[in-house]
């Protein structure tokens, strides 16, 4: 969703916020602006439509002095996006600025109610109702800005994750954070805020994560009092007042990994991270002899897991095509029931769920709203809940029983690549362990998908080389208006993930399909002008998928299929053949998605679209 940056120490702040909301755009990128606190006193609040670059460019002849400073880069929820609505958000006065991450849900209702006392808005944004809201119990109720924010946060529902500054009081950031991610960074006289640890890590590595309900007071030259849990200048407290144990973590986290390295595009470079990212995230789980698998979770929970009735994957996007390709592994390997359920629509269905139910909930940024009210009430039912998320320290790891986190790094592009593969090599690990646990599954056929689990990134490595044939193939489909994805069985979650991803970034209309579905309504769309892409791998279904292609031919169409090394009939019925490494059935998602990024990448390219962020789109979508 949204990117919040803040800073307050010695250094100027207008670089560090500028370069903090270049890491963060890939949240949101609608408009950015910044407020700071000049050298003479002045609280300046400077914003524009667009990217970040806009904004430099809006700000080069301005007055950027000042230590102190907050920033945000925006996708919209309410009201446009224009510089008009662009965070932050000064107050009547003036004298108070606020940057803001999530959705105030009863704003409308307040927004009315200041209105009716005279306060006027120049905004159509829920952001600008906080702030006014803050000022008008500040000068009515004669209080402290603190003391300010604490009435008003009591008053509104919804997410919030808000940074707000004072003019008055230049030696001060307030922070609060609900159901909205807010990190806090300690560095040696100066602190910074984040929406995550990438703005921070440049400058310290020591940093504290808000945990909702909680404020922050950020104080320059403030001194640790006896007694108190605050860590220099920064204390945390409670809505209502009372002080926090302050828990001060270390971010491990490489620069190298949030920079393009030589590429030019983050998606290009995550892709071909992945069998890098697989090694790392089999690391320590798999033993050196590549024929067993551990997860801590499986040893801490044992019997929880084991005795689990059903499993219940709750998931949004990109995560819910892991999870989906993970139910089919779970009944497969485990013989366990297992549904897999869009997140958003869970809540809202009044589910069955019960104290003999697993609940696995997969998100890669660990902040997804809705799939973090999905675990709120599956835990309300009694469920255990696992988390399978990528970033360290966010809400869902949090909020879970238990869970593996999937080690892929930070993944900068908005559509996901290599956290999808990181999803579905953990889920796929943790479906080896039960099922070697609950003996659903014989030894030798464990330590065989076991053994071969090993084996992906060196093949992953080798689908990589089809990168090339993939970039002069590309242009040959820019013209497309509709394609379409055809698979079955494990390969019918990826052909729904394929076509996603040439949605997100190349803007041309996909589906993905289940072939033998495809007769029952979709051939009818089928022509010479429609691309048609299928997943024809050899697995159990093959001749099937065969006899789908010669139906997709006979109506005319053009067919791109993804085929095993070796593979002599289908090049006899499709148009363009991608050949890929042979590998177990199961697995052959991890290494077919290869291609399939690569292919929504170049057409993307192909057409001008900025791949990296995507029009309308954000990495975190933290409100529901």
């Amino acid at each position: 969703m949204c990117g919040i940056v803040g800073y307050i120490g010695t250094k100027k702040a207008y670089p560090i916020l500028i370069k903090g909301l270049k890491r963060l755009e890939y949240r949101g990128y609608d408009s950015a602006g910044v407020a700071m606190i000049s050298d003479s006193g002045n609280l300046n609040v400077y914003k524009t439509k667009g990217k970040v670059d806009n904004l430099t460019e809006y700000c080069s002849d301005k007055d950027v002095t000042g230590c102190v400073g907050i920033a945000h880069t925006r996708w919209a929820t309410h009201g446009e996006p224009s510089a008009r609505n662009a965070h932050p958000h000064y107050s009547r006065s003036q004298n108070l600025a606020i940057i803001h991450n999530g959705i105030i849900e009863n704003y409308a209702d307040i927004k009315m109610q200041l209105q009716t006392k005279g306060v006027e808005f120049k905004s159509d944004t829920d952001t600008e109702v906080l702030v006014q809201l803050v000022e008008y119990i500040m000068v009515r109720k004669n209080l402290a800005l603190l003391e300010a924010v604490q009435v008003a946060l009591h008053q509104v529902i919804g997410a919030y994750a808000i940074a707000i500054i004072d003019r008055r009081d230049p030696r001060q950031i307030i922070a609060a954070r609900k159901q909205s991610p807010l990190v806090v960074g300690i560095g040696k006289d100066e602190f910074f805020l984040g929406s995550d640890a990438s703005p921070i890590i440049d400058y310290t590595d020591k940093v504290v994560y808000l945990e909702d309900g909680n404020i922050a007071v950020i104080r320059l030259g403030e001194e640790q009092k006896q007694g108190s849990t605050a860590k220099g200048g920064v204390k945390v407290l409670s809505i209502l007042g009372k002080e926090q144990q302050l828990k001060v973590s270390t971010v491990d986290l490489n620069l190298g990994q949030i920079e393009k390295g030589g590429y030019e595009h983050f998606m290009l470079k995550e892709i071909f991270e992945q069998p890098e990212c697989l090694k790392n995230c089999m690391r320590g789980r798999i033993n050196v002899e590549g024929d067993h698998v551990t997860l801590s979770a499986m040893i801490d929970y044992r019997e929880r897991l084991l005795g689990a009735k059903r499993l219940v994957i709750v998931a949004c996007g990109t995560s819910w095509h892991a999870g989906l390709i993970a139910g089919q592994l779970f009944e497969s390997l485990c013989r366990i029931p297992c549904e897999v359920e869009y997140a958003s629509e869970f809540r809202y269905r009044n589910p069955v769920v019960t104290k003999d139910d697993v609940v696995i909930a997969i998100s890669q940024s660990g902040e997804t709203a809705d799939t973090l009210a999905a675990i709120q009430l599956a835990k309300q039912k009694g469920a255990f809940i696992y988390g399978i998320c990528n970033a360290i320290g966010s809400s869902i790891p949090r909020a879970t029983d238990t869970g593996t986190y999937i080690h892929v790094g930070p993944e900068i592009g908005v559509a996901s690549t290599k956290a999808f593969t990181g999803q579905l090599t953990v889920l796929t690990m943790l479906a080896l362990c039960l099922a070697a646990e609950r003996k659903t599954i014989s030894g030798e056929l464990y330590r065989q998908m076991v053994k071969e689990l090993t084996q992906i990134p060196a093949k992953m490595e080798q689908a990589l080389k089809t990168n090339e044939q993939i970039a002069h193939l590309a242009p040959i489909f820019t013209y497309a208006r509709n394609c379409l994805y055809l698979g079955r069985g494990y390969n019918y979650p990826l052909a729904l993930e394929g076509a996603l991803k040439l949605k997100e970034i190349s803007y041309i209309h996909a589906e993905g399909y289940p072939a033998a579905e495809m007769k029952h309504g979709p051939i009818a769309l089928i022509d010479s002008e429609m691309p048609v892409f299928v997943i024809a791998t050899r697995d159990r279904l093959y001749e099937k998928v065969i006899s789908n292609i010669q139906e997709v031919r006979a109506r005319g169409g053009r067919v791109t299929a993804l085929v095993t090394e070796g593979d002599t009939q289908i090049q006899k019925f499709a148009d363009h053949i991608i050949t890929l490494p042979d590998t177990l059935e199961c697995f052959q998602p991890l290494i077919a998605s290869i291609p399939l990024q690569l292919l929504a990448y170049h057409i993307a390219v192909c057409k001008g679209k900025d791949v990296d962020r995507p029009r309308n789109l954000a990495k975190s979508v933290t409100v529901e």
